[in-house]
């Protein structure tokens, strides 16, 4: 697990250092006080520290960042931390859609709590691409997911039903929840014979959301060429969506899956 180098006193006694270490530490620089009981080790993540510093805890989408899961663009212009009613600060904290503020005894909210706190930061299509890019990397089942939220209320809960480990990314998530909330039934990472696994298939229509990651080899670049032709051979049709269609232009994502639905061409005829 990711190390902030942020530690509450406690955490420090638990690691062997009593108060003449401490003392010692503070004293030569390899260790800073941030608040009463919180310090940080010289190699420290500065955003934990400027949520522990500022009264609070790092939380919803600066921890879910901190654990390396994938992000939507535009959460990141302010810190993200939650704090008790006790203490005070000068960011605004984030808050759950549902459920009760836990205590805090680690400087980096684990997963499933900054995941809680989310709800009341991320649009639902985000929240659900961020779950499944966790359960994806992870391997955690939805049922563990839930029990380790704790109260999440009805809102949380309708979305979690719509998280789908299967996702292989961020923008296939959000076209995915997009596509449904439209009246698509879309099949999530369907095998097609002598294709392979699309990213999600409506009808005959084959969906593939392409990373700014993809095609950096000329290898990726023959291989999805090829299963284009092959997909079209046998009667598939295949439509790329970049990072930019999905988040930046899904109302021309949408009217051209529209015109192909429109004229029955994507329905699969025996």
């Amino acid at each position: 697990m990711k190390d902030s180098g942020v530690y509450i006193k406690k955490q420090l006694v638990e690691m062997g250092f009593d108060d003449a270490v401490i003392a010692r530490m503070l004293a030569n620089g390899d260790l800073t006080r941030l608040r009463p009981r919180w310090y940080a080790t010289r190699l420290h993540d500065r955003v934990v520290a400027s949520a522990v510093r500022d009264g609070g805890v790092l939380t919803c989408v600066d921890a879910l960042a901190f654990h390396g899961l994938w992000i939507p663009p535009g959460h990141h212009s302010m810190l993200h931390l939650r704090r008790s009613k006790h203490q005070r600060g000068k960011n605004v904290a984030c808050r759950p859609i549902a459920g009760p503020v836990y205590s805090a005894d680690r400087a980096v909210d684990p997963v499933p709590v900054a995941l809680k706190y989310a709800s009341g930061c991320l649009a639902q299509d985000e929240w659900i691409a961020v779950a499944d890019s966790y359960l994806n990397s992870s391997g955690v089942g939805v049922g563990e997911l839930r029990s380790e939220m704790g109260r999440i209320g009805a809102t949380v809960g309708r979305w979690l039903a719509r998280v789908e480990p299967m996702s292989q990314s961020g923008t296939e998530s959000i076209a995915r929840v997009r596509f449904q909330s439209v009246g698509y039934d879309v099949v999530v990472q369907p095998f097609i014979k002598g294709v392979g696994h699309a990213d999600m298939r409506i009808g005959r229509l084959l969906i593939e959301c392409d990373s700014m990651r993809h095609h950096t080899s000329r290898e990726d670049y023959e291989r999805d060429h090829h299963r284009d032709r092959r997909a079209l051979i046998d009667g598939w049709l295949t439509l790329r969506l970049t990072y930019d269609d999905v988040l930046y232009d899904w109302g021309g994502v949408l009217a051209d899956v529209r015109e192909v639905t429109r004229r029955d061409r994507h329905r699969i005829r025996r």
